[in-house]
Order: C-alpha cells, then sequence, then structure tokens
C-alpha cells in the first residue's frame, strides 16, 4: 500500500434551505458549538490527517466568526454552485502547492459523528489509487415511486449500500475525475460516482449507522444524542 498525507477537504458553501432557517446548517449550534467545528474537530485528530480545506461560498460571513483554531492547518477556498465545484476548488488548490500525488478525505461538512475508528478503518483500507468511501448494507425493504405517490414495485436491496462520507481518493486523480465528470455533463452525488465514471471500483469499506448527516432540524436532537453516547 503506497500511503502518503491526507487531507481533510470539507465542502461548505450549501445555504442548507431543508433546514429552513437563515443560518446554513454547517452553522447551527450542535451541544454549544458550530456544526462544523465540531466535524473539523474529529477529522483533524485522526493521526494520518495533516490538515484540512475547507470550501466556503465566497458570500459567507459566518466562518471568521467562528474562529476555528487547530494546531493542524485549515485553509479556506472558495466554494461553488455545486458540490462538486466546492471539491474541484479544494483539490486545485491542493494541486498548486504540490499535493496532486497526496489524498483527500472529502467528508460532509454537517456529518459531525463521525468516529475515529471508521475513519482510520477506512484509511487503512483505501489509501491507494482505487481509493474507497464508507458505507454500510442497506437493511430495509426499498420501494419505487411511480411519481404519483403510490408504490411502482420493490427494489431488491442485495448489494446495495448506503453511501456514506468521509471518502478517500488521491487529490490529481480525483481532480481530473470530477472535471470528466462535469464537462460529460454527469450527474456527480458523490466523488465515488466520479471515480466509477472514470473506470475506477472504490473499496466499499463499512461505516457506522451513527454517521448521520444534519439535513432536516429534527437531525439536530439527532446527532447532539449521538455525540453523549458516544463519550460513554
Amino acid at each position: 500500500m503506497s500511503r502518503g498525507r491526507i487531507w481533510a477537504v470539507l465542502p461548505a458553501a450549501g445555504v442548507g434551505r431543508r433546514m429552513g432557517g437563515p443560518v446554513p446548517k454547517q452553522y447551527l449550534s450542535l451541544a454549544g458549538r458550530p456544526v462544523i467545528a465540531r466535524t473539523l474537530d474529529r477529522l483533524l485528530a485522526v493521526p494520518g490527517v495533516a490538515g484540512a480545506v475547507v470550501a466556503l461560498s465566497p458570500e459567507d460571513d459566518h466562518w471568521d466568526a467562528v474562529g476555528y483554531r487547530h494546531d493542524k492547518p485549515v485553509q479556506r477556498v472558495p466554494g461553488g454552485a455545486e458540490r462538486c465545484d466546492s471539491v474541484l476548488s479544494a483539490l486545485r488548490w491542493l494541486c498548486e502547492q504540490g499535493a496532486g500525488r497526496e489524498y483527500a478525505l472529502v467528508h460532509d461538512a454537517v456529518r459531525p459523528c463521525v468516529t475515529l475508528e471508521e475513519v482510520q478503518r477506512l484509511i487503512a483500507t483505501a489509501a491507494d489509487d482505487q481509493g474507497g468511501l464508507l458505507g454500510f448494507p442497506v437493511r430495509d425493504t426499498l420501494k419505487r415511486d411511480d411519481g404519483a405517490g403510490h408504490v411502482a414495485g420493490t427494489t431488491d436491496r442485495d448489494g446495495l449500500w448506503h453511501a456514506l462520507t468521509p471518502q478517500l481518493f488521491p487529490v490529481a486523480a480525483l481532480a481530473q475525475a470530477l472535471e470528466r465528470a462535469v464537462e460529460a455533463g454527469l450527474t456527480v452525488t458523490d466523488d465515488a460516482s466520479a471515480m466509477e465514471a472514470a473506470g475506477v471500483r472504490p473499496r466499499l469499506v463499512t461505516g457506522e449507522a451513527t454517521n448521520i448527516k444534519i439535513t432536516r432540524p429534527t437531525d439536530l436532537a439527532l446527532a447532539e444524542a449521538i455525540l453523549q453516547a458516544q463519550q460513554h
């Protein structure tokens, strides 16, 4: 296994419309601290992570108020209209710093409950040219909607996984894959899908169901309960 330095990449230029509030969801208070600060704490606590690159909207006036500080470097770069644009901005900055052959650990800024153990498991398993992502097998029965609110059919869940983050890939390879996917007009819902379109077969590494993404108001209370449970 060839392993270089690893950089956490957080696309955080979104406004979180589903939360319905004036403050982007990454800045909402979670157990007394902004969500994004708790997420960065988790990632930067990983021994193999050298620092973080945070892609924020150019109009973001919340980040400076957070005043986030860490012993490891945290770099702000301009984000874009879509998630992939923000990730690309961070990757291009890393390439400019000579880190193209190192690794990007791309993680949703609103997944603050990720554990040290699952990130280390991902790094130990997927720090190579194929890369990989955290996920867990689908356990529930899946129904397909007919577009009118009725069931069109039941989908076989065998072999299906919930895709989580972080997702780990070589910096330059991921940047190239994302650029090609965007140019081709592909819908890029996560970084692994861009690598898949480039012919790569990323590894699926088992993560935890507690690694939730905060998208709706009720998720904040759930995330706080998870954080409390993780402390015991």
